[in-house]
């Protein structure tokens, strides 16, 4: 089983629609069994909060189901939990790296470089643009499920 964790600031925007579009394609590829697909925030702003409903409102339109979830801070020990830790931006990757002590083991990333980029995922918290955040975890996560199949049917 392939465990993926995604990670941005408050585990209400960009984490959850990760988690929400990716756990769609892989249930659309017919690979829900191959994975456990989760997310939590590098901060505790908004620690049991549901996803923001920007988020909520574009996955409703796109008809991506959505998971029942509440906001959590990932932990030291969910290094050792995931096989990829993937976050938003590089403010995300430097809280990460600060959380887990480092990454001796090479699973902590960044979403679209999956996709050959070094961009950022904006947060739509502060641009409110959702429309721009689905693309881009999209592009992310499409070429994650694609790396992700090859493992499997290695």
């Amino acid at each position: 089983m392939i465990r993926v964790l995604f990670i941005c600031h408050g585990n209400i925007c960009r984490s959850t629609m990760a988690q929400f579009v990716f756990q769609d394609m892989v249930n659309h590829a017919g690979l829900a069994d191959e994975f456990f697909i989760d997310s939590k925030a590098t901060s505790t702003e908004e620690i049991g909060n549901p996803p923001h409903r920007g988020t909520v409102r574009k996955m409703n339109e796109l008809g991506i189901p959505m998971q029942p979830h509440f906001a959590s801070q990932v932990t030291k020990s969910d290094y050792n939990k995931f096989d990829y830790i993937i976050g938003m931006d590089k403010w995300n990757y430097k809280n990460m790296m600060r959380i887990f002590g480092g990454d001796p083991d090479g699973r902590v990333s960044l979403l679209l470089e999956f996709a050959g980029s070094g961009r950022d995922i904006a947060d739509p918290w502060y641009t409110g643009n959702f429309d721009d955040t689905y693309r881009d975890v999209k592009e992310g996560c499409e070429a994650l499920l694609y790396k992700c199949v090859g493992e499997i049917k290695a």
